[in-house]
Formats: C-alpha cells, structure tokens, sequence
C-alpha cells in the first residue's frame, strides 16, 4: 500500500471517484412518477376495492420517496433496486390484491426516470447500449429505460477559466508570476465528450502549459508592453489544441504579472533616472533656444541705443513694480542707460506742452 502509494505521490492530476448518472431526475420526472402513483391509487381504489385505505396510501407514500431517491442515486441499476424493494415489501406484509399499484409504481419509476429536461443552452450526448446515439438539444424528450443513458450535460455557452504561472522564467531569466484569463466555448458536444475525460481541466492545463512556453520565449520588457499580443499567441496555439476537443478559445487576456520586489525597486529607479536625464536635455534645449532668441535681440539693440535705453529702463519699471520695493543698482548700469538725459528729455517734452495748453 505504502510502495503504491508513494508511486503515485508524484502524479498532481489522480482522479477521485464520483458517481456517474445515467439520467437527470428533475422536477418534471417526480411529476411524472406523481401521476403513475396517482393512476394507481386510482384503479387500485375505483376497480379492485382492495385493501385498506391506509395500506394503499402508505405505498403511495414509499413509492413518491423512491422517486426522490432517483434524484439522489440517478441510476438504471437503483431503479430497478426501488422496484424490487416495493414489490419485495407488498409481498412480505401485504398481499397481491395490491398489484395494481404496484405495477403502476413500477413503470412510474422508469418512465419518471426517462424523462429528460434539456435547458436552452444545454446540449445532451446520450448512448444506447453505450455506443453514441445522438446530441440532444433543448426541451423534453425520453429516454429509452435501461438501455439509454446521458453520457453528459454540455453547456454551450462562453466560460470564463482563470489560469496562472509561478515562477516562470523570461529569456533574460527573470522569474515572474503571471495571471491570465480565458475565454472558451464548446461548439461540438460530441467532441467534448468522446474525445477527451475531462475537457475542462484539458482546458485549463493546456491554458497554463502554453502560457509557460509563451512566458520562456519573451524577455520581460515585451511582456510588460506587449499583453495583448501575448495573449493573442496563447489564444492561437492554444486554439490549435482544442479544437479536435470540440472547443473553440475565443480570447486570452493577460491579468497581472508579478516580478521581484528588488527588480521592481531596480526598475523603478531606472525608469526615475531616465526621467530626470529626460527633464535635464529638456531644460538645456530650452536654454539654448532663449541664448539664441537673446542673440538676436542684441543686434536689434546693437544699432539702435535708444530703444536699448528704453528697454532697461523698463526692466527696471517692471521690476520695481511687481516686487512693490527698492532696487539697488550700480552707478554705471544708471551711467549705461543714460537715464539722465533721458529723463531731462521727457522733462522738456512736459515742460512745452504745458506752456502750449496755457497759451491756448
């Protein structure tokens, strides 16, 4: 036990027992198994005149809970177990008055049992004597009792399977954790079945197993930048796959992808250094289109003192009036701006227009 044991401790993918269903016992077939139970009742009441009405009743009763057994143990073989039970327990404390009941009990619990419910995304593979009969769409239909059985329920619309990747290395060996989702659509119930156990979980390890390869063909900076095309090569090999399966991939989308923590810091800092080298050619560019713009201003200055003056002494207005306080300022820069003459002019200039406003 132990040497078998630690055989198989290596394999992740060991499948658990479950039962199989060979029908669906739904709402529908307790209806049904309702009306044979009731019809019995009937006749065996209305024709026969058998037995005491407490007897009749109480099979009635047992018969209705064999039918909520079905929905428990959905199988041909527990069926029959039910049939042979209620048959077993009229003989043992009745007697065959209550035949009648008894045999509309019994095609109750396999007619109940045959009868199928298909929802409207739903797709229903059925074999009969366990080779493949047909796909089944949506609605009611029956089964052939003991013969049929449901292989599966397909349901045929778009799913959502969410998949990752630990610790997988880029081509620059960068080990990274990668989430991705996947979207996917069964197109042939048949397929789905017969081609493959269990198409979900083939699903979703061929889903991982492609991002694994995909992840060790890129360095990391193209799966930073790139998602959407790396979700589109997943999609396409993983597509190629699936497809004899029966299942389509619709779309991979890339979710989250996970790197170092002392990467991050590295890259972080890297991309701040880039930043700041970006700002400083920034600034000197800036410096050199206002040292070229300065240049030309002074030969328009070079030739033409007055308007040099008269720009200084604006700087020196526009100064003293934003900052709304003294401007210490050599002698020589006032001796350069001439603002003497300059001001004696404009004196003048006043002086004479006065002196023409009193003459007028």
């Amino acid at each position: 036990m132990n040497l078998f044991k630690e055989k198989y401790d290596r394999i992740k993918n060991i499948k658990t027992p479950r039962l199989q269903k060979d029908f669906s016992y739904s709402a529908v077939s307790l209806l049904v198994l309702g009306i044979f139970a009731a019809a019995g009742f009937v006749i065996q009441k209305r024709l026969f005149l058998a037995g005491d009405i407490e007897i009749i009743v109480n099979l009635t009763a047992w018969l209705l809970c064999g039918g909520v057994l079905l929905a428990l143990l959905p199988l041909w073989i527990f069926s029959i177990a039910i049939i042979c039970a209620i048959w077993l327990y009229m003989l043992s404390f009745f007697s065959l008055d209550y035949w009648p009941l008894a045999v509309a009990g019994s095609i109750g619990i396999l007619v109940s049992a045959a009868v199928e419910l298909v929802y409207q995304w739903d797709k229903v593979v059925i074999l009969r004597a366990g080779k493949f009969k047909k796909v089944h769409g949506p609605g009611i239909f029956i089964l052939f009792p003991l013969i049929d059985r449901t292989a599966a329920f397909i349901d045929t619309r778009i799913r959502a399977t969410d998949f990752s990747a630990e610790k997988t290395l880029t081509v620059d060996t960068v080990p990274v954790h990668v989430d991705a989702l996947c979207f996917w659509m069964i197109w042939d119930a048949k397929k789905a079945v017969l081609e493959v156990e269990n198409y979900m979980e083939a699903v979703a390890l061929s889903a991982q197993t492609a991002l694994r390869d995909s992840i060790g063909k890129h360095d990391l900076a193209s799966l930073l930048s790139e998602r959407e095309e790396l979700g589109r090569q997943i999609q396409q090999t993983l597509d190629k796959k699936t497809n004899p399966w029966g299942v389509s991939i619709l779309s991979v989308e890339i979710t989250d992808i996970i790197i170092p923590k002392e990467l991050e810091d590295a890259m972080s800092k890297q991309a701040q250094a880039e930043r700041e080298k970006r700002s400083r050619v920034i600034l000197s560019n800036a410096e050199i289109e206002i040292a070229e713009k300065f240049e030309a201003a002074s030969e328009k200055y070079r030739n033409n003192p007055t308007a040099f003056q008269l720009r200084a002494m604006n700087m020196v207005y526009e100064g003293l009036r934003h900052n709304n306080s003294m401007m210490l300022m050599p002698s020589s820069a006032l001796d350069s701006m001439n603002l003497g003459s300059i001001l004696g002019t404009a004196a003048f200039t006043e002086a004479q227009k006065e002196k023409q406003n009193d003459k007028d």
